[in-house]
């Protein structure tokens, strides 16, 4: 039997966190199997509880890392001020968002699910979405970012419900257009005054 070191079961419990925030992202939590799950990570079935102790545990985990991943790649690499939020935005809001399920956020793709979902995972979905709106009340009010936490994440609200709503139309030119005014409507909620 051949013997993996902790640096394999760490890459392979990786992947699998990976895989299964894409899937979740494009065929929800509950159109995602175990089997299915693995089968994407290059792996089997029996591997799945080396390194997670239910489907609830791995879900909780991805949910978590597609938030921390969120914060990190868009918020945190976004330009400085009000120019980085309107960057948010504007690509958040896009048709090439809309159209990525499996690489795109998890809120507009997960949030009617992890309603339902247990608490230790609508926990992690807190403390992730927590992380990704102080980056950017920081970026609304540098001098006191915790007062603009909830415009932060009424922000983050516009821009989520907006997007899934543009994804559930067949009407292209209406999804565009929607996608557009929800781009006036976030701006235009950041140009407010800083009364939260």
């Amino acid at each position: 039997m051949v013997r993996y070191g902790k640096e394999h079961k760490s890459e392979t419990r990786r992947r699998i966190i990976e895989t299964a925030g894409r899937r979740f992202k494009q065929d929800g939590i509950d159109g995602s199997g175990v089997s299915t799950l693995m089968k994407d990570a290059g792996l089997t079935n029996g591997a799945f509880y080396a390194h997670f102790t239910s489907k609830d545990d791995l879900v909780t985990t991805a949910i978590a890392d597609q938030l921390k991943a969120q914060a990190a790649s868009v918020v945190a690499q976004a330009a400085p001020g009000r120019a980085g939020l309107e960057q948010i935005v504007r690509g958040y809001l896009s048709p090439q968002h809309r159209e990525m399920l499996g690489d795109g956020c998890p809120n507009a793709a997960l949030l009617d699910e992890i309603g339902r979902c247990t608490n230790a995972t609508r926990q992690a979905y807190t403390d992730g979405v927590l992380i990704l709106i102080d980056g950017i009340a920081a970026r609304m009010a540098p001098e006191d970012p915790s007062s603009a936490r909830v415009k932060a994440l009424s922000l983050l609200g516009l821009m989520a419900g907006t997007l899934q709503l543009s994804r559930a139309l067949t009407d292209s030119q209406l999804a565009n257009e929607l996608l557009e005014q929800g781009v006036n409507n976030a701006l235009a909620l950041l140009d407010a005054g800083q009364r939260v």
